[in-house]
């Protein structure tokens, strides 16, 4: 018999149970299972004043994460890391990106960082909308 039931919290256990059968199910039609994981971080006196965190996966890096303190915003930083972040995936193989933002967050930045939209889901939340973009890597010489 099978039993369907509704948790409201986060269990750990639940998590890896079903990322396990993603994984294999994915790694079956891919031949990979997981991707390498990406962390790009920003520190000053040893505290994070901006990071990325991501995955390169399939040939792509996803840009899961990049935050930059805000007194720090608008002086380049979110860009080295980004790029910092795009030179790895390169050197391990990607040859594009993809990442999601909302309207309140950083899409002119990533739009002059050439990605471009290829999805959005708009009043996600509530006013606002959530755009999909990607960015094909050049060939490194």
């Amino acid at each position: 018999m099978i039993v369907v039931e509704v948790f409201r919290e986060a269990v750990p256990a639940h998590y890896d149970a079903i990322a396990a059968g993603i994984m294999a199910h994915n790694a079956a039609h891919t031949g990979e299972a997981h991707g390498q994981p990406l962390t790009v971080l920003a520190q000053r006196n040893q505290a994070v004043v901006g990071g990325l965190w991501g995955e390169v996966f399939w040939g792509w890096l996803k840009v899961e994460l990049l935050w930059v303190q805000e007194d720090l915003r608008g002086q380049g930083l979110g860009r080295q890391l980004l790029r910092r972040a795009e030179a790895e995936a390169q050197r391990e193989g990607a040859t594009a990106a993809h990442l999601d933002t909302f309207s309140f967050q950083a899409l002119e930045f990533y739009q002059r960082e050439g990605y471009e939209i290829f999805g959005t889901l708009p009043d996600f939340p509530r006013g606002h909308t959530r755009y999909f973009l990607q960015k094909q890597f050049r060939p490194v010489a």
